[in-house]
């Protein structure tokens, strides 16, 4: 699934800026890596989030100041958005058949063919809901987020069905299961509660 790391302009400038800690350290060979704890593999799930976070927004934020003419974040909507999805389609990777494909709605074509690449549905998916939480940790309000509006969600939905017939494959969500109902009062109760008293036996004689 394409990242929006894969398409970020700003990637080759951050990439001078990582730094590489080359100070070794004398260790003893009979020295063990500790295993990860989880919850420090939660917390690197969590960083990885909130930088992939950060660097979306810092591509939008670029996006709209490449604009012509330049916009500015309060006047941006859900159309300027959707502008910004269409842009970064130059950049997909997964490979999405028109109608005239032979290889429409076929999930492993045999042989390559012209169709265009496009941004998978779930790297944008995945990518709104970053812009839409980064939207208002900056201090946007939840009612003005145009990440959250009505035009992207009906696209997202548009990619979504047409990129699953176009490439045979199906998008819905596993059902989950529903836990067992309860049993009602009467089936719960003990199976001699249930049954009709036995009568006594009649006396001897009573014939």
């Amino acid at each position: 699934m394409d990242s929006l790391q894969e398409f970020n302009p700003s990637n080759a400038s951050n990439s001078s800026s990582v730094n590489i800690n080359t100070t070794t350290t004398t260790t003893s060979s009979s020295n063990t890596v500790p295993a990860a704890s989880p919850s420090s593999a939660t917390s690197s799930t969590l960083s990885r989030y909130e930088n992939q976070k950060r660097r979306d927004w810092n591509t939008f934020g670029q996006y709209l100041r490449n604009h012509r003419p330049p916009l500015s974040l309060a006047r941006c909507s859900g159309a300027h958005v959707l502008e910004f999805l269409r842009y970064l389609d130059q950049f997909g990777k997964t490979k999405v058949h028109t109608q005239l494909c032979p290889f429409f709605g076929h999930p492993n074509p045999p042989a390559p063919c012209p169709c265009p690449l496009r941004q998978a549905w779930g790297s944008l998916d995945a990518l709104i809901g970053r812009l839409r939480a980064a939207f208002e940790e900056h201090g946007g309000k939840p009612e003005a987020n145009p990440f959250g509006a009505r035009a992207v969600r009906l696209y997202l939905r548009e990619v979504r069905d047409s990129q699953a017939k176009a490439r045979g494959i199906s998008y819905e969500k596993k059902k989950r299961k529903r836990p067992p109902q309860s049993s009602s009062t009467t089936s719960a109760l003990p199976v001699q509660a249930i049954l009709p008293p036995t009568p006594p036996p009649a006396p001897p004689g009573a014939n």
